[in-house]
Formats: structure tokens, C-alpha cells, sequence
């Protein structure tokens, strides 16, 4: 019975006598005396449903990366309890996800080079290819067809068809080094644009790229050199007009305005630490967290126990904010009025929240040893924090800051909910 599950739920609408095209013919059949057939065409609808899974609506739910195991655990965020397990996803060890567009399929890109399309509606793995000796990120296409692997081995991007993962584009990131020798960069902040397009910065030629592949035989690719010394990861602003990327090797943030590349690249917080003794780095911050409130973006000031607030009319610093240590994920709440940190060792136990009205720290929580990631809830009202060493993640109420719910998982690190299949960047 191949080809009938086009009217998902049509066996519940058909047994509660609703009115509707599967109704209607069943009737029908049913005066017509074709009881075999009815019957033959109500066990193929059975077989269409996922074994053990009920009807679930995506937008309710989200994974978290186990990354000792190699497998997810599939959470449903309003029951605040994980539905299912999927294993055999390789090393997940600095794992990511993006989903597509309606929310049933994550992409998540591991550290051995898998991309592995997991359906969470049926649990289970539905394609996974190795495509990279190390994939830390993608993103997903505007119109949702295609998806795009950034790889710091080999250098480069690989666009692949979302429905099947066959691959569509390899756009390697090479660039000719001080010597004159040509080389292939490690690709950081890859993100989606409008318009079939990946924007994405280059670790080692200090440069940004902008691929469009509105023609995936004939992919043009836009280079921007110079931006600033080693660019480790960044974010596109709610609006989609401006790429920052944050600068390792030096302080700043290049910034590029989308709606006018042709004007180049802007320092925006250069030489935010100069005349100060610079602190070792125990771990590279995270751009992704879009911490933009308002008008106002917050960012992780590299090696320092700052927070960092820009006025986004002027691209000015306008404020520091002081924290418990080195920040890594600086996210707001996506109504903006709060900032969430986490911290880089040995204080990575804590997590704080700014409050944005005032721009001072209205909590210190600690919700276990080794705080790898943050992710609110859609609307905001519930924070979900993965604590490593203590095997679990902590769901906190983010008006009362009272944890309600404990979940168990082994090394959880990225949690990845679906309303990112509806944001820009994400």
C-alpha cells in the first residue's frame, strides 16, 4: 500500500466520522460493498505510523548531543522529558545541528566528518554520509533545499541536496599563504543569507566569503580579504543585515554589512583590551548565541571576565559588564530583557544572568560541573544548560530562576531546539 500516507491522521478522522476526503470515500466504500479493500487500505495506514512513536507536533521539540556515546537524545520541550534516543552518529565531540524548514529533519555535523539527517518524527537516522575529516557547523538554505558543511578538514565548504545529502558543491577555502604556497583554511561562522547563499569566514586567511549557489553547477563565490586576524566564529544580527565576526588574534570584530558588501569590511571594538595584560584563553567563545537585545548587542570579550555591550546605532561600546570568568556563550533570552553566560575553566560550574535593563548580574546559578550550552525555549520562559561531568541537563524557569526539571543524559554537551528552523542564521 505504498503511496497512501498522503493524509497524515486520516485513520483518526475517518474513526471519528469527520468530514473529509478519506471520510467521504470510505463511505462510499463501505456501500459499495468493498470491505476488502477498506480493510487492505486501513493496515497500510497503520504501517505509515513511526513503531512506538504518537503523532507529535516539531515544533514542540528539540535534541541534546550525548557526546561520549555518539547519540541524541530527542526532548519533547513542553513535557520537559526526553521521547527517544538515536544512536550510531560517529564522534560528537564538538557536535552541532541546524534543522530544516518544517522542523522534522536535524542535520548534525560531527567531528569524524559525518553529516547524519535525523528524523525526529520517527526517531531514527533517515541518511548519513562522511563527507570531512572534521565538520564544525552548517547551515541550512533560505528556500530549505540545500545544506552546507563548513570543515576545517579539508578546508572548505560541501553543499549537499537536503533531501538525499548527495552532494551538490565542494567550494574548497584555499588561499595563498605569507610564502606564497597555497593552502587550505579551516572555515568558521558559516551561516545562512537570503537568496540560496552561505557566508562563511576563513580561520587562517583572515578573510570572509560569501557563496551563491542559485546555480549549484555554476557556484560564484564573493571573497573579502583582510578582515582581521584570525576569525573564530560569528553571528548574523536578527534583521540578517550585518555578519560580525569575532577576531582571535587580535581585539575587534569585523563587521559587514549585507545590504552593502561592496563597502567592505568595518573594525568595529578594535583594540578593546589595549594597554592591559592580555589572560590566557582556555577555550574559544562562541559568537552563535545571538546575544542582540534590543539595541543592543552583547559579546564575549576574548580572555577577559567581560562582557562586552555595543550600541548596534553606532557600533560603539557603550559598557562592560564584570562576570565570574572567561564567557563562552553569551545568549539572550529572546525577548531580550536577559543575558545568559557560561564560562570557560575553572569556572565553568557557573552561569549568570545579566539584566538588561540595568546591564548588572541579577543571578548566579550553578547548575553542575562543565556547563557546555544554553538553549531557551521558543517564547523564552524556560532555559535548558547541559552540565558534562554531572551527566544531565537543568531546566530552569527563567522569571523565578528555579530549576524544574532534571534531565538525564551521558556528557551532554549541544542542545538544539526546532524554532531554529525559523530564524535566520540559525
Amino acid at each position: 500500500m505504498k503511496g497512501i500516507c498522503l493524509y497524515p491522521g486520516s485513520r483518526k478522522i475517518a474513526r471519528q466520522g469527520a468530514a473529509g476526503p478519506f471520510t467521504t470515500w470510505a463511505i462510499r466504500m463501505r456501500r459499495t460493498g468493498q470491505a476488502a479493500l477498506l480493510a487492505a487500505l486501513a493496515a497500510g495506514l497503520a504501517a505509515c505510523a513511526a513503531p512506538g512513536q504518537p503523532l507529535r507536533g516539531t515544533g514542540d521539540l528539540g535534541l541534546v548531543v550525548e557526546r561520549a556515546s555518539g547519540q541524541l537524545t530527542l526532548v519533547d520541550t513542553t513535557a520537559r522529558a526526553p521521547y527517544a534516543q538515536v544512536a550510531g552518529l560517529g564522534d560528537l565531540s564538538h557536535a552541532s545541528a541546524v534543522y530544516s524548514r518544517d522542523g522534522r529533519y536535524a542535520y548534525i555535523f560531527g567531528r569524524d566528518g559525518g553529516l547524519t539527517k535525523v528524523d525526529l518524527l520517527t526517531a531514527g537516522i533517515a541518511k548519513r554520509v562522511i563527507q570531512g575529516g572534521n565538520s564544525i557547523g552548517g547551515a541550512v538554505s533560505q528556500d530549505g533545499t540545500l545544506v552546507a558543511a563548513a570543515n576545517y578538514e579539508p578546508g572548505g565548504v560541501k553543499v549537499f541536496d537536503a533531501k538525499t545529502l548527495e552532494l551538490v558543491a565542494d567550494l574548497p577555502a584555499e588561499y595563498t599563504a605569507a610564502d606564497g604556497s597555497k593552502k587550505f583554511s579551516r572555515v568558521v561562522g558559516i551561516a545562512d543569507l537570503p537568496g540560496r547563499r552561505f557566508i562563511y569566514s576563513l580561520f587562517d586567511a583572515d578573510a570572509i566569503w560569501i557563496a551563491d549557489l542559485s546555480d549549484v553547477k555554476a557556484p560564484k563565490v564573493t571573497k573579502i580579504g583582510k578582515i582581521g586576524h584570525q576569525p573564530y566564529d560569528a553571528l548574523i544580527t536578527p534583521d540578517g543585515r550585518y555578519y560580525l565576526a569575532g577576531l582571535f588574534g587580535e581585539d575587534g570584530i569585523a563587521k559587514l554589512d549585507l545590504w552593502q558588501p561592496d563597502k567592505g569590511v568595518e573594525r568595529v571594538l578594535a583594540h578593546y583590551g589595549r594597554g592591559e595584560e592580555k589572560l590566557p584563553v582556555f577555550k574559544m567563545p562562541h559568537l552563535r548565541g545571538w546575544a542582540v537585545a534590543g539595541n543592543r548587542a552583547y559579546l564575549p570579550a576574548i580572555g577577559r571576565h567581560e562582557v562586552l555591550v555595543v550600541d548596534l546605532t553606532t557600533w560603539k561600546e557603550v559598557g562592560r559588564i564584570p562576570v565570574a570568568g572567561q564567557p563562552v556563550f553569551v545568549m539572550a533570552r529572546p525577548d531580550g530583557r536577559q543575558v545568559w553566560v557560561n564560562f570557560a575553566v575553572p569556572d565553568y560550574s557557573r552561569v549568570q544572568v545579566i539584566d538588561t535593563l540595568t546591564n548588572t548580574i541579577a543571578k548566579t546559578l550553578e547548575p553542575g560541573k562543565a556547563v557546555l550550552h544554553l538553549e531557551f525555549t521558543p517564547r523564552g520562559e524556560q532555559v535548558w544548560i547541559s552540565a558534562r561531568d554531572d551527566d544531565k541537563v537543568v531546566v530552569y524557569d527563567t522569571a523565578t530562576f528555579a530549576p524544574v526539571a532534571t534531565l538525564a543524559a551521558k556528557s551532554p554537551s549541544g542542545i538544539f531546539f526546532t524554532s531554529r528552523a525559523n530564524r535566520l542564521g540559525f
